[in-house]
């Protein structure tokens, strides 16, 4: 689909990965863009319509779906990391972990499926993650709500098929965020990573794999789980 004169539907919109969609959006042409993020006050992006929007929350899901009828692209950009592990970790992070990744995106998508399908198909594209394929001491939770993600991902483009909706998924390592401050290694910009997203709804691709450390990960997955961490993190692992 083009992104030119589309109405789009960002979650997370307020900062990072979220805000840059927001601004290559505006870049491109799209026509509307719906800035959503759990306290619309900390948008501050000029030319959007700012809607609260907390993706645990199914009322204020179906809210937005009943402002949004005419939304034909979906961005489940809205994310957290609590660094939890699964073993020791809290219950409660967890699933919070689940909740925000996994659940916020199915829920965004069972509402505005309708919504794609009477506006012509549309898109949905879902910012996974390369912690979808593998995961390391204390990301327990994150890996795990972003492999559901993925799996969601998949499942959902095969169920909306029928009604022509694309479902986009984009990969990537480390993005010059507040959730990888600390982390001394490369980093994609948050703007890099909007574009290879958006370039690939308009492309037409499923899934887009944004830096060579979501390639390298990918790669890795007819190994073994051994053979996989070594490959990564050159040491041995379980």
């Amino acid at each position: 689909m083009n992104i030119e004169g589309a109405v789009v539907l960002v979650t997370g919109a307020n900062r990072g990965i979220g805000a840059a969609f927001v601004e290559q959006l505006k870049r491109r042409g799209a026509s509307k863009i719906y800035a959503a993020a759990r306290d619309a006050g900390t948008i501050h992006a000029d030319g959007v319509e700012a809607i609260s929007l907390d993706v645990t929350n199914p009322d204020d899901i179906a809210a937005a779906a009943a402002t949004a009828t005419d939304v034909d692209l979906l961005i489940n950009n809205a994310g957290i990391s609590t660094g939890t592990p699964l073993v020791s970790g809290d219950e409660a992070a967890i699933r919070r972990e689940m909740d925000t990744n996994f659940y916020g995106p199915l829920l965004l998508t069972r509402a505005f499926a309708p919504i794609l399908e009477s506006n012509g198909g549309g898109a949905i594209l879902n910012v996974v993650s390369a912690l979808s394929w593998f995961t390391a001491p204390g990301a327990g939770a994150y890996a795990a709500s972003k492999a559901a993600a993925w799996m969601l991902t998949d499942s959902t483009r095969l169920e909306l098929t029928a009604q022509g909706t694309q479902v986009t998924a984009v990969h990537m390592g480390l993005v010059d965020t507040d959730m990888s401050q600390g982390m001394d290694a490369p980093k994609l910009s948050p703007a890099e990573l909007a574009n290879a997203g958006l370039d690939a709804i308009e492309s037409g691709e499923q899934e887009v794999l944004a830096d060579d450390w979501a390639k390298l990960v990918k790669s890795g997955l007819t190994l073994e789980p051994k053979q996989r961490y070594e490959q990564l993190f050159g040491a041995t692992g379980a």
